[in-house]
């Protein structure tokens, strides 16, 4: 049998100092292509992670997923001791992430200038190091609220609408693993120094609200809620098909927009001035949605499938999990992908995040116990069998 070859990041080491969830993603991205990533949790309180959401025969499934690839050890930040252990495990490592308020790590004698110059601190927060709102609490549901993205997401009629997931700490997580990698190219390719990468979450929002500023800055224009239709293109919405189920359309080219008309038999609507492009398209929306959505609803979702797919227009239905798993090219491509678990035995999750054809990602393990390696990381540092037994009696570790 081939050994499963090292990961593109073996040899780099990350301290994960992070909760809920931006810098635990991050790490995890890291965790999953050959990173040391080694997880430090309060020693009574442990990462929040660990009893958010369901759980299995005690098993807590999110972090089951959220602690995969980390060794886990328990340090007591706060005290000097427990400061002084972080301060040698930090100063082996090349990159440490950390989400704690502005001030707080140097309160406790752990601020950048406290370790070697190489080193690359990843810092987390709702709203950054600086600025007036730097030292609130904030979650990313708060970056959702402010970032701009509430405020279009939901029907025109209707409230802002938060999503029901970690949508903002999501894409912060992708945001702070990708400039992680910036900083360590520059560190290690053009022999430069650490450095650290300010992430506030609530500014990723705003790049991948793509050019909602801009247009407000040109034209003075607000964008408002529209469900799901699109200000930028029609037909694009989600519709009803005879037997129940649900589809999204989307026309974001010209071309598909044209195949589209031509399937739902309105041939005659690609000729209207107002079609020649995806904006004016989607002031005639009312049209474009009664036309597709009255042919979609007449047939059942196998029929409207083909059809698009043999008309090459863009289509997809509208799946919850359960669909998803039984889905052929998500099987195809393992994308949901199986792990081991000690308790659970086979656990399902999402795999690496992309897929190297050389060094691809893996899932070596699932999210340990709390402290499971305290013992072996701080044996590593040089403390002794005696030393860490009196680090734990003064609750340092």
């Amino acid at each position: 049998m081939t050994a499963a070859p090292e990961g593109p990041l073996t040899g780099v080491t990350v301290v994960d100092a992070s909760t809920l969830f931006a810098g635990p993603l991050a790490a995890t991205i890291l965790g999953d292509y050959g990173a040391d990533v080694v997880k430090v949790e309060h020693p009574v309180k442990g990462d929040p992670a660990r009893g958010h959401g369901p759980a299995k025969d005690g098993v807590p499934l999110w972090w089951t997923m959220l602690g995969r690839n980390k060794r886990t050890i328990t340090l007591n930040l706060s005290n000097p001791k427990g400061a002084e252990v972080a301060k040698n495990l930090i100063n082996r490592a090349d990159v440490l992430i950390e989400n704690f308020r502005p001030g707080t790590l140097e309160r406790w004698g752990l601020g950048p200038e406290e370790f070697h110059e190489k080193l690359i601190i990843a810092r987390v927060t709702t709203y950054g190091q600086e600025g007036p709102y730097s030292h609130r609490p904030g979650f990313g549901t708060l970056a959702e609220a402010m970032s701009g993205f509430a405020a279009i997401t939901g029907e025109p009629d209707g409230p802002p609408t938060l999503p029901p997931f970690g949508l903002a700490d999501g894409i912060s997580a992708l945001t702070c693993a990708q400039a992680i990698m910036t900083a360590l190219y520059h560190r290690d390719v053009r022999q430069g120094k650490g450095q650290v990468i300010d992430l506030a979450i609530m500014e990723p929002m705003l790049t991948v609200l793509g050019m909602q500023a801009m247009v407000y800055d040109q034209l003075g224009t607000v964008q408002q809620r529209t469900g799901n239709r699109s200000v930028n293109n029609a037909p694009r919405n989600t519709y009803r098909t005879r037997d129940g189920r649900w589809v999204a359309v989307s026309t974001s080219a010209q071309a598909i927009a044209e195949r589209v008309m031509t399937l739902v038999g309105r041939p005659e609507l690609i000729d209207e001035p107002w079609f020649a492009s995806g904006v004016s398209r989607a002031a005639h929306a009312d049209v474009l949605d009664a036309a597709v959505g009255g042919w979609i609803a007449e047939r059942d979702l196998a029929t409207v499938t083909a059809a698009f797919e043999g008309a090459q227009a863009a289509i997809a239905p509208i799946y919850d999990i359960a669909d998803v798993f039984r889905d052929p090219q998500f099987i195809a491509r393992d994308a949901v992908t199986t792990a081991e678990d000690p308790v659970l035995g086979p656990v399902r999750m999402p795999g690496p995040l992309y897929r190297l054809s050389r060094t691809p990602g893996r899932i070596r393990w699932t999210g340990r116990e709390r402290g499971a390696d305290t013992d072996d990381v701080l044996a590593g540092l040089g403390y002794d069998e005696e030393e860490r037994a009196a680090l734990k009696a003064e609750g340092a570790i």
